[in-house]
Formats: C-alpha cells, structure tokens, sequence
C-alpha cells in the first residue's frame, strides 16, 4: 500500500526542483498523489476500511491545500506540472 523506495526516488527525481530536492510542495503534491492512487485501489477492496478511509480524505485535503498554494499568483508553477484532470490538453477531443 505504501510506494516504495524506488517509486518515492523516482518522483522526488521528476519533480524536484533541484538535486535533493524532496520538501518543495511540488513533490509534496506528487507524493501525496501516489499514496491517494493506491488508497483508492486499496479501499476498492477493502469497502469498510475506515481508518483507511480518513487517511485518505486527509490526503486529499493536504493535496488541496498545496495546490492551492501553488496556483497563487506570486507561485505559478502549479499549472504546468500538475493540470487540472477535467481540462484538455492540446490534441485531445
């Protein structure tokens, strides 16, 4: 359930700002989005997994609260990275 070693080496990697880079809200928001991945696969699962549950709405709200500061004016590095799932992208239909 947890992302392993690898996996969390291989985010800090991409979205790190620089080398060694893994408390920017960037690869915060990365991490967080791995671990809801695979609580949601888990919860598919185990349906009354309630502990698991708010662990992954604590997530989410975590997750939110980055985004939010990244989309602030002053930090506009948030939409390139991490595009809103609902919006198309160039050459979709």
């Amino acid at each position: 359930m947890a992302i392993t070693t690898e996996r969390k080496a291989e985010l800090i990697r991409e979205f790190g700002i620089k080398q060694g880079d893994n408390g920017s809200p960037e690869v915060q928001v990365a991490l967080l989005t791995e671990d809801i991945r695979a609580l949601t696969e888990h919860l598919k699962v185990h349906k009354k997994d309630f502990t698991s549950r708010r662990g992954l709405l604590m997530k989410v709200g975590r997750r939110g609260k980055l985004l939010r500061y990244l989309r602030k004016p002053a930090r506009r590095r948030a939409e390139p990275r991490f595009p809103r799932p609902w919006q198309r992208t160039e050459g979709q239909t």
